[in-house]
């Protein structure tokens, strides 16, 4: 439960920050809120030789609201995204998820940037962020680039994220107005991770879905984005045969493992119920 050695940097700008990435190459990690690095250093399962923690880069910092998109910095903590009235009004899943985040002592530390950069499955930000169609902005040596949280994660702890780059920021497409959302989770406890999660968007007129987005947390190597499950609701009027066609497609794309929150087939069991009660939560919701 004790880390390795390594030298700790603070660095105050982003260039700054990214060329102590360039200088220890492949032996230096990111540290923003800390909550998913440091038990994986306790444990000698992440043993960086360098370690640049990033809370002092104001550039990373801040929620913007305009021009029909969302903007938010990476280092914005869990906290800041539950305060924010401009978030509130304009996408509320993200503060809906923000609540079902471990407790209130994490989330006054832990970040947004870190919650969807390390690729770990059982983060909850992921999939919401692909129910969302957000795309996240990498800052590297070699410039700026754009990814979409749906190309984002690769496997387990792998995503499209160089070690030479950082996550900076978030940019979200502001949600229709009367939008319907929902987040929904089942956990073991408080603070839990997911046995299985989902997030559902979608917009209602004249009483038939003209959209629909659909994601999952917790139920395979990546957070999935359950396009079929999608289609499956749009042009419906959201009746029973239409959620059940998506449950089904939601559940034949998931993989979980069997583990202590379960056998595969409860857990996928439990994924199937979280996106029949997110659409009808959502439903409900949409104006």
């Amino acid at each position: 439960m004790i880390p390795g050695s390594f030298d700790y940097h603070r660095p105050r700008t982003l260039n700054e920050a990214v060329g102590l990435l360039a200088d220890h190459a492949g032996d230096a990690f990111i540290l923003a809120g800390g909550h998913s690095l440091i038990p994986m250093m306790k444990l000698r399962m992440a043993t960086p030789e360098h370690l640049i923690d990033i809370q002092d880069i104001g550039e990373l910092t801040g929620i913007n609201v305009a021009g029909g998109t969302i903007e938010i910095g990476a280092a914005v903590t869990q906290a800041a995204l539950i305060s924010s009235a401009a978030l509130a009004d304009a996408c509320p899943i993200l503060r809906e998820t923000s609540l079902q985040i471990a407790d209130p002592q994490i989330r006054n530390v832990g970040t947004i940037g870190g919650n969807v950069a390390n690729g770990d499955p059982g983060n909850d930000m992921p999939a919401v962020m692909q129910a969302l169609d957000a795309e996240y902005l990498l800052h590297g040596g070699g410039g700026e680039r754009t990814v979409k949280a749906r190309d984002f994660y690769e496997a387990a702890y792998f995503t499209a994220r160089d070690e030479s780059e950082i996550l900076t920021s978030i940019r979200i497409p502001v949600p229709a107005q009367g939008h319907g959302y929902s987040y929904q989770k089942q956990k073991r406890k408080i603070g839990d991770y997911a046995t299985a999660a989902a997030a559902v968007i979608l917009s209602v007129s004249n009483g038939n879905c003209t959209a629909a987005s659909i994601a999952l947390t917790n139920v395979a190597d990546t957070p999935l984005w359950a396009q079929a499950a999608s289609d499956a609701l749009v042009g419906t009027d959201l009746g029973a045969a239409a959620v059940t066609a998506a449950v089904d497609a939601a559940r034949a794309i998931t993989d979980p493992a069997s583990d202590g929150r379960g056998p595969s087939e409860y857990r996928t069991h439990v994924a199937g119920i979280m996106v029949k009660r997110a659409i009808e939560a959502a439903h409900e919701r949409a104006a």
